[in-house]
């Protein structure tokens, strides 16, 4: 493991949380928009994770590389298929179809809210680690004096 390792490892994590909580703001701005400049209604989008670099069975059952994880790293982000848009009744809305009814984005302001509050505070932990480790180096550096 490398001098900068840790500060790589937490670096990731922040940028990975950075951009879940940026689609977290997108789906929450979206919230009661009816569609999209398609004319397609918008759907929630979620944010999926995976380590960087996982290393073969072999070499983690024989442990010879000494390989601790090189972080994060977000592979896709999906739209939210499986989950019913709102159906509102509201016929004078210009979007309303033959029944009167509005459809908006299957996104709801709690969930969003609550994802927001753990990317923020995985976000946090990822800085105190970057912290940890840049002080760890800095007094590493003091030992020689």
């Amino acid at each position: 493991m490398g001098v900068f390792s840790g500060m790589d490892i937490s670096a990731s994590g922040m940028t990975a949380q950075r951009t879940r909580l940026d689609i977290i703001s997108e789906n929450i701005a979206n919230v009661n928009s009816t569609r999209d400049a398609d004319g397609n209604i918008y759907k929630r989008k979620s944010v999926i994770f995976h380590e960087k670099g996982y290393p073969s069975f072999q070499e983690t059952l024989l442990g010879t590389t000494g390989y601790v994880g090189k972080g994060v790293k977000i592979t896709e982000i999906i739209e939210d298929d499986e989950t019913e848009c709102r159906m509102v009744y509201d016929p004078s809305h210009p979007d309303a179809d033959e029944n009167g009814y509005v459809t908006y984005p299957n996104v709801n302001t709690v969930t969003e809210m609550t994802d927001m509050i753990d990317a923020s505070r995985s976000y946090e932990a990822n800085v105190t680690a970057f912290n940890a480790s840049k002080n760890m180096q800095l007094k590493a550096l003091e030992i020689g004096k």
